[in-house]
């Protein structure tokens, strides 16, 4: 019965393996071999608390995080916190449908303005897909997650690199101002804001058997979050770990990272990382469509048909590659403008759940509210110098 619960948190893990995490990670194992992973470990980590706070805030309250938003703020506030919501979509389909066309161009030589467009079309497809009356989302997500998952750990068998380098790399430790900010990369790469929003209404939908049966519905939410996002901390370590001996300007570009991969370890390596970052990309743009669609109807209370939100969050990546933007240059800025929105979803996340009246029973123990501050404090404050070295050259 519990596993009636499983599930919604394997969708929001999607965005933990997107072309963000692969291009940091990859430039983590290139640059500073396996000195980074305890930083991904405790990316993963962080984020199984916030994902689990996400999960039981939908099913101790019946709302999303936007709908509570909508609930308990004054407009001036809930319009603010849904513009920057947007632009947190838009900023996640940016990386997602350029991450996407590379991936065509490694695979098939297409040009990225038409990968770009062929993106739109296939994530589309998946969106409008249906199986005899049943939304077909959800098991091609889970797929797609399938071959990301099957690729690295490909990569994680033929990989050179010795348990005892690895072992090495979980020790807390970083080597000057270049190490740091790639540390700061990482996590706010990891903790994508648009998933704080969308786990807590995935689990609103869950399976009818646990209808009323909150306590073993947050129970199984937990157990949920742990596998999920273990499963997507392991494929970020693998990541890190398949590009130590990389040439160091292999994080430059995922294009520069596929032909390291390649000359390296094979072709082979190459045409797996190829094919996971297309089905990374593929899924993590389905996922990013949907929590628009979840974003506008809480904070508004709208719905525009899903074919329409498709084309406007197409526009923006499919400007930037017409125009011929360096490609990747683009993603690293879309992972800044997402570290912006972090605090935005997590600090009305820590407030809604500490709340006994919104809460009940499933109320934050004290210490848990401490623990989640403290994330909130780490995160924000690597944002903050992530931000000041990439806008403000500090």
């Amino acid at each position: 019965m519990v596993l009636a619960a499983f599930g919604p948190a394997f969708v929001a893990s999607v965005a933990y393996v997107d072309p963000g995490n692969f291009a940091t990670n990859v430039t983590a194992g290139a640059k500073y071999g396996t000195l980074l992973v305890w930083v991904v470990a405790l990316a993963s980590a962080l984020s199984m608390v916030v994902q689990y706070l996400s999960a039981k805030l939908g099913i101790a309250t019946g709302s999303s995080l936007p709908e509570m938003c909508r609930d308990q703020f004054g407009k001036r506030t809930r319009i603010a916190l849904w513009l920057q919501a947007e632009l947190v979509v838009i900023m996640t389909d940016l990386a997602e449908f350029i991450g996407g066309a590379i991936a065509l161009k490694l695979l098939f030589g297409v040009p990225l303005l038409a990968g770009g467009l062929l993106m739109v079309f296939v994530v589309f497809a998946i969106l409008m897909l249906r199986v005899r009356g049943r939304d077909g989302f959800v098991p091609v997500v889970f797929t797609l997650l399938f071959v990301v998952v099957v690729a690295f750990a490909y990569q994680a068998v033929t990989s050179s690199v010795g348990i005892g380098e690895v072992a090495a790399g979980f020790v807390p430790r970083l080597d000057g101002v270049g190490s740091a900010y790639l540390a700061a990369g990482i996590v706010g790469a990891t903790m994508m804001p648009h998933v704080i929003y969308l786990h807590s209404g995935l689990t609103q939908h869950m399976d009818e058997r646990l209808a009323g049966q909150v306590r073993r519905r947050v129970r199984a939410s937990g157990w949920d979050v742990l596998l999920a996002l273990a499963m997507a901390g392991a494929v970020n370590v693998i990541i890190v770990v398949s590009a130590v001996g990389l040439p160091g300007d292999a994080g430059a570009s995922l294009e520069v990272a596929h032909a390291a991969f390649a000359a390296q370890a094979g072709a082979v390596t190459g045409l797996v990382f190829a094919v996971a970052l297309l089905a990374s990309s593929i899924a993590s743009s389905c996922v990013g469509v949907y929590t628009g669609q979840m974003i506008m109807q809480g904070f508004l209370q709208r719905q525009v048909p899903l074919w329409v939100r498709r084309a406007v969050s197409a526009v923006p990546p499919l400007v930037v590659l017409a125009l011929g933007v360096d490609a990747t240059a683009a993603l690293v800025l879309s992972q800044v403008v997402l570290s912006f929105g972090i605090p935005f979803a997590l600090i009305p996340l820590i407030m809604f759940t500490r709340d006994r009246k919104l809460m009940g029973a499933e109320t934050n123990r004290r210490i848990t509210t401490w623990v989640a501050a403290a994330i909130a404090t780490v995160v924000v404050s690597l944002n903050a110098f992530l931000i000041s070295q990439v806008v403000l050259g500090l």
